[in-house]
């Protein structure tokens, strides 16, 4: 397990790398797949690292408590090299409830992560849907909470802070601080 950092070359306002990958149900999606939503969370994870597993049960509540919100899950690891990380996995997770995200995709090529600049798991993006623009811009890229570390316990959760400023039609006022994780498993191919 390599500990890597967040650092995105996305900045604040940019508009959401658009993608085209298949989720967990069988279903292929797109960014207009949630065109609905006044914010996207768009967050690279995976199964198998202590750090992304240490934040399913937030991602979920996210996603259950937030109905202007869409939480969606790319998993882009090597899961040839990492077979918990398989699609046959990915829907294990889903359907025995431990990942409830309203999406769960598969980026097999690893050209998502690379476009968004994603580096570890988890490594989230929250994006607001601009009416005038017609597209989801980016408004906050860094850590979900304050835990750092798996076992520790989060005493403030700056995704919810950065969605509540966007549905409430604030911008997000937080310094960005880079997530951490496991590093994404890069194919060798």
């Amino acid at each position: 397990m390599t500990l890597e950092e967040s650092e995105s070359e996305l900045e604040a306002g940019d508009p959401a790398p658009d993608f085209e990958l298949e989720g967990t149900d069988g279903d292929t999606y797109t960014l207009e797949s949630f065109t609905d939503n006044e914010a996207l969370l768009v967050v690279f994870t995976c199964n198998h690292c202590p750090y992304a597993e240490a934040k399913f049960d937030l991602l979920n509540d996210i996603a259950a408590e937030y109905d202007d919100v869409a939480v969606v899950g790319i998993n882009s690891n090597d899961a040839e090299e990492y077979p918990e990380d398989s699609m046959e996995k990915m829907r294990e997770y889903v359907d025995d409830g431990r990942i409830q995200y309203d999406a769960y995709l598969r980026d097999k090529s690893q050209d998502v992560a690379e476009t968004y600049g994603a580096v570890c798991t988890p490594d989230p993006f929250l994006f607001r849907w601009s009416d005038d623009d017609g597209e989801f811009q980016l408004a906050y890229h860094g850590r979900l909470d304050d835990a750092l570390n798996p076992e520790d316990e989060p005493t403030r959760f700056h995704i919810r802070e950065a969605i509540d400023a966007i549905l409430a039609g604030e911008s997000v006022d937080l310094e960005w601080q880079p997530s951490q994780g496991c590093s994404i498993k890069w194919s060798n191919e």
